[in-house]
């Protein structure tokens, strides 16, 4: 039957047609926030898409919420979650698209058909702690998980929903209205240290979802949710119906303080101890769709009444059992403080890059001895002083030094040798707003682009004092370096050159055939402009001193330039569903294209080149080396890292960085992992990061940054001592 269109003038009733290109067939489920729509793409897609109510689409702190959301979610789009494919925070009613998942929720699941049974047990819990080893990684606290927040897919659990914004399920506010969790799958430090919330806090709604699978009801169960909140700090759970092989490990889960907790990769290593009969088949669940179906009866799952369990405090002896099923809470923040004794309830920021429990400022560096030509490993803290947030710093490689920009500095320059900050050139027109973009070397100075890329500013490299700067305001952030000229495009697609050394203007003019050109060099003393339309690439080699166009040519395909060398073009291409697809080779000379399909398309991939090599790193970490000599495929690595920087090749080593602040080393001939360092997460005045840093190389050393806002150097060559 066809799914049913809701009446009346609810929320409910507000069920539009189309979310931006994607037409919506069905209702799957509705929330406080927005109802999520089964949907389908031109292609044929299905997906699932959240549109936000029209009564909260008008109110600037939900869209900034929903934004928010929409960054998380694509920052952990891999394996245990569902992938971003395309969204509109900025919509007139704010929508998301994700790839749709058959399968119910495990809160469908339990209430339809009962406890799980052991092994199923085993398999979820092993599943959710890969989603969330692979979601710390990504420098994201969710911060909400529960039974209706995982999906049973048929390859292992997926975790979804990271927006916490759920205003009419009444769950749990400060003082300042913003949401926090559902009560009864928050951790203790949720109501009683809230601004020290972290990756554990995830591991313990983990080990109460498990006993939830496992007997149909939380381990915090009430019909109020004052004596909720009272239980989950001060008592201890009730595990009556969990399986004694999963006993133990539930209870560490569910410890008080956070540090008493295991990590998801303990989790893991452990759950393969439990059992030499661990059954690791993949759970395969009902399908969801739109319609309802029938459930059979659940079975019970028998538990003591709080009152015959043993002595507690008065708020077990007087709670209720709790029934089966969706229960939602509204706990007003005046009413929560006068029933926790813990204090303050809690700030409404639901993801942050800090995954320690431990301020970044009380951790010490120790160096190691030095493995290759005097050279030890150093690790230097660039956060200013007194910064509200920590903020990783983008960085360059230059005249012997290294150049970074944060939060309040214009430049910092660091001694690539030991560490040592030789100037810091303070600005004091930063804004919290800015985002800074890493420097450029070029015509023998610094070239920072600042306030949002509304001023470019040349430093002297010895020094930091001001050469030269220009308000590039009405440039648009098209501000681009090609040999010693800066590049500035404009409106019209009006095409400025400036001499890199001295400010002064070579040539303006407008580039014909160009649309909006974005200029790219490869350390050939060519600019590259590439302009799109459609399924169509223009694709034009200028001489960036005068502004004279060498040739220029249109390619039938939708393509992303990554490399040139050698005469030739390396383009990556993108289908409509914006997955990398193939890696394209342009011979300029006798204008030949090869196309090298990949064997399974690449989410939003990021490319290098070497030779006829490419290498490419998608989103949820999968890299792989394609010859565009063979039309091979040569070889595949899965890396575990969701969300990662750029690669970076030297030599025969290919450097990565994690959002978590680890650096990686592969091996290019052989696609194998050769070494990691720790990683370097930001305590809690960490910040949600909009770009990861590419790693540095330079006479044998890695130079990378972290989120904790250090810059540190290892040994390039021994990637296995790290």
């Amino acid at each position: 039957m066809p799914p049913q269109r809701s009446t009346g003038t609810d929320s409910e009733a507000e069920h539009p047609r189309y979310a931006g290109q994607y037409l919506l067939e069905a209702r799957l489920g509705s929330g406080g926030m927005g109802i999520v729509h089964l949907a389908r793409s031109a292609s044929g897609l299905r997906l699932a898409v959240k549109v936000v109510h029209a009564e909260f689409s008008q109110d600037p702190e939900f869209r900034g919420r929903f934004r928010q959301e929409v960054a998380a979610a694509r920052r952990v789009s891999g394996a245990f979650t569902a992938p971003v494919v395309d969204a509109d925070p900025d919509a007139e009613r704010p929508w998301m698209a994700t790839l749709f998942i058959p399968g119910p929720t495990l809160a469908e699941h339990v209430k339809r058909n009962g406890a799980l049974s052991v092994d199923r047990l085993r398999h979820l819990m092993a599943g959710l702690a890969e989603a969330l080893r692979d979601i710390h990684r990504a420098g994201v606290v969710h911060r909400d998980l529960k039974p209706s927040n995982v999906l049973l897919a048929e390859d292992g659990p997926k975790v979804i929903d990271f927006g916490i914004s759920r205003p009419a399920d009444s769950e749990l506010r400060t003082e300042t209205g913003k949401l926090i969790g559902t009560p009864p799958f928050m951790a203790p430090e949720q109501f009683s240290r809230p601004r020290h919330v972290g990756p554990a806090a995830d591991v313990f709604a983990l080990g109460s979802v498990i006993v939830h699978a496992a007997t149909g009801s939380g381990p915090f169960d009430s019909d109020s949710p004052y004596l909720v909140a009272y239980q989950v700090v001060h008592d201890e759970p009730d595990l009556t119906g969990v399986p004694q092989e999963l006993l133990d490990l539930v209870e560490r889960c569910l410890a008080k303080e956070p540090e008493d907790r295991p990590t998801p990769d303990e989790l893991m290593t452990a759950l393969r101890s439990v059992s030499a009969s661990y059954d690791t088949r993949a759970f395969i669940p009902e399908q969801r769709t739109g319609e309802r179906k029938t459930a059979p009866p659940a079975r019970d799952v028998t538990r003591r009444p709080r009152h015959e369990r043993p002595e507690g405090s008065e708020a077990k002896t007087h709670a209720a059992v709790a029934k089966k099923g969706g229960r939602r809470w509204r706990l007003p923040a005046v009413s929560a403080l006068a029933v926790l004794a813990a204090g303050a309830v809690a700030v409404g920021a639901f993801a942050w890059p800090g995954g320690t429990q431990t301020p970044a400022s009380a951790r010490k560096e120790v160096a190691l001895p030095s493995r290759s030509g005097g050279f030890g490993p150093w690790d230097v803290k660039l956060t200013s002083a007194g910064a509200k947030t920590v903020e990783q710093p983008q960085c360059t490689y230059g005249a012997h030094r290294l150049y970074c920009v944060r939060p309040g500095a214009l430049a910092v320059a660091v001694d690539p040798a030991n560490g040592k900050v030789l100037w810091s050139r303070p600005d004091p027109g930063w804004r919290n707003s800015d985002v800074p973009g890493a420097p450029v070397v070029s015509g023998g100075l610094v070239q920072i682009l600042s306030r949002g890329g509304q001023r470019l500013t040349a430093l002297d490299p010895s020094t930091g004092k001001t050469r030269w700067d220009r308000d590039t305001t009405r440039y648009e952030g098209g501000v681009a370096h090609a040999g010693g000229v800066v590049l500035l495009t404009g409106h019209g697609s009006e095409v400025t050159a400036l001499d890199a050394a001295t400010g002064k203007r070579l040539w303006q003019h407008v580039l014909p055939g160009l649309s909006s050109p974005r200029f790219s060099s490869y350390g050939d003393g060519v600019a590259y402009a590439v302009s799109r339309d459609g399924s169509r690439t223009r694709v034009a080699s200028v001489d960036p001193e005068t502004g004279v166009v060498n040739w220029q040519r249109r390619l039938d395909q939708a393509l992303n330039l990554v490399h040139a060398q050698a005469g030739a073009l390396w383009f990556t291409s993108t289908d409509n569903q914006q997955y990398t697809d193939a890696v394209v080779r342009y011979d300029v000379a006798d204008r030949t294209v090869k196309r090298v399909e990949l064997p399974v398309p690449l989410v939003a991939a990021q490319a290098v080149v070497h030779g006829d090599t490419a290498y490419l790193l998608a989103d949820g970490g999968t890299l792989v080396a394609v010859s565009t000599r063979t039309s091979a495929q040569l070889w595949r690595l899965e890396t575990s890292v969701s969300w990662s920087s750029a690669p970076t090749l030297a030599g025969d080593r290919l450097y990565l960085s994690a959002a978590d602040g680890r650096l990686l080393a592969v091996d290019t001939a052989r696609g194998a992992l050769l070494g990691q360092t720790r990683a370097r997460l930001a305590g809690d005045r960490g910040s949600l990061i909009s770009a990861l840093p590419a790693p540095l190389t330079a006479d044998g050393r890695v130079y990378a940054t972290a989120p904790d806002g250090s810059l540190f150097a290892v040994d390039g060559r021994d990637p296995s001592g790290w």
